[in-house]
């Protein structure tokens, strides 16, 4: 059987599953509770500092999306850090963690962008023997009075010197947690890795607006008749999160940077797809809100069962395998043709395909008078459309033409490797001629 055991820069857990830092882990309570449920690590709810609390609203805090079938897609989160005050919560640290060694517990931090505010908050966390540290530099929920949450991160050069201060002032191992919110991750992660950041962790949320109450005209959550907007997270921000980390990954300023990998986490497959593009763990937070804490038992045996299946033996052997597969679009193959095939025994004549090729793709695809769907291969650009709408699994699949054999969209035999760099219509080519 797979080892599952983790070794994250050094903090160990025995599975590669930890609760984001949300408010499934904002108690004692919930965290032993996780623990009990089989969660590998938590990462304790964002603490600031000493001083007066922050304070939350006391209405509705979450919005959501759902699917068609009323299963939840993503939540929009309202809620600000941790509203206890910073003494009960380190002492409730130092409880679980000296009660539970094998856990890893990390601590998130958000505090005012001055030296002295980081230097006291990292000495009195230091006692709680927590395994780590995580700086929360993408709360997307506004606090830029205070010159905390994603105000900062979207700062790279605010990112390297708070970083820089942490490895400074504490020994604890170092995960910088990055916002989502700007145009190129991996300019945040590069300034974290100058910085001395030991990880990066990502994403955090998503700024959003849900829903708005066509009745009140106000987003939702509504408070007393107001909205604004929130952090969404869930499985709709799933291909964003792993986007994001394979940017980090294939980066060649931050390959090999270890990263905790959050977004939409739900399954086991999840997860393996967030290890395969560079993860060496995950995070996760919506589904144990959705679900409850024992999710994660399905998420172990499930991953357990497909290393076991790809003769893996560790976790270590999944993480990258993705990587170098990918690529940008200029390097793909352009001699690569492939065409849509209806399997007609598993056909169940719905016409979902016909309707959307002949309406808005390329008129691939005939209907004939007894509903029987046949694809016409002259036509047939495998836009994989037509893949994607068929509600019966494998129904349609993309089957590769060999090399030699004749296109009959273009003419032309499919021939070996070439990608755009290359090609003639290319103006870059074409100036270099």
């Amino acid at each position: 059987m797979a080892n599952l055991t983790s070794n994250f820069i050094g903090i160990k857990s025995p599975n590669p599953f930890w609760l984001a830092s949300a408010p499934p882990t904002d108690k004692k309570y919930n965290v032993e509770r996780a623990f009990e449920a089989g969660w590998g690590g938590v990462v304790w709810k964002t603490l600031g500092s000493e001083g007066p609390p922050v304070v939350n609203v006391s209405g509705p805090r979450y919005g959501a999306i759902w699917g068609a079938d009323r299963r939840l897609l993503g939540l929009n989160n309202i809620e600000l850090i941790t509203d206890r005050p910073l003494e009960v919560n380190l002492q409730e640290i130092k409880e679980v963690k000296r009660k539970w060694r094998d856990r890893a517990l990390i601590i998130s931090l958000m505090v005012p962008c001055d030296e002295d505010s980081w230097k006291d908050i990292l000495h009195r966390i230091e006692d709680t023997e927590a395994d780590g540290v995580e700086l929360n530099f993408g709360c997307p929920h506004g606090m830029a009075e205070r010159g905390m949450g994603s105000a900062v991160g979207q700062v790279p050069e605010y990112i390297e010197m708070v970083t820089r201060w942490v490895k400074k002032h504490s020994r604890m191992p170092c995960i910088v947690k990055l916002t989502p919110n700007i145009s190129d991750i991996r300019k945040p992660a590069e300034a974290a890795k100058r910085g001395g950041a030991d990880a990066v962790s990502l994403i955090n949320t998503i700024n959003s607006i849900t829903s708005v109450n066509l009745d009140d005209f106000s987003p939702e959550p509504m408070i007393d008749g107001k909205g604004t907007h929130g952090g969404y997270c869930g499985p709709a921000v799933k291909p964003i999160a792993l986007n994001m980390v394979a940017e980090i990954a294939r980066n060649r300023e931050t390959h090999g940077l270890p990263i905790s990998g959050i977004g939409g986490v739900t399954t086991w497959r999840d997860a393996a797809e967030f290890m395969a593009l560079g993860a060496g763990n995950v995070q996760v937070c919506t589904a144990a809100m959705t679900y409850g804490f024992k999710v994660v038992q399905e998420m172990i045996s499930g991953l357990s069962q497909y290393l076991d299946e790809k003769g893996m033996t560790s976790t270590a052997d999944l993480v990258g395998r993705a990587v170098p597969n990918v690529t940008d679009w200029q390097f793909l193959n352009l001699n690569y043709v492939t065409k849509a095939k209806i399997n007609q025994d598993d056909c169940i004549k719905c016409g979902r395909c016909y309707a959307a090729c002949e309406d808005t793709s390329h008129q691939a695809i005939a209907m004939s008078a007894d509903r029987t769907f046949t694809v016409k291969d002259d036509e047939c650009v495998a836009c994989n459309l037509c893949v994607n709408v068929c509600p019966v699994e494998n129904c349609i699949t993309m089957v590769e033409l060999p090399k030699g054999a004749v296109d009959e969209r273009t003419g032309r035999k499919v021939a070996d490797y070439a990608n755009w760099t290359t090609h003639p219509n290319n103006p870059a080519v074409a100036a270099a001629e």
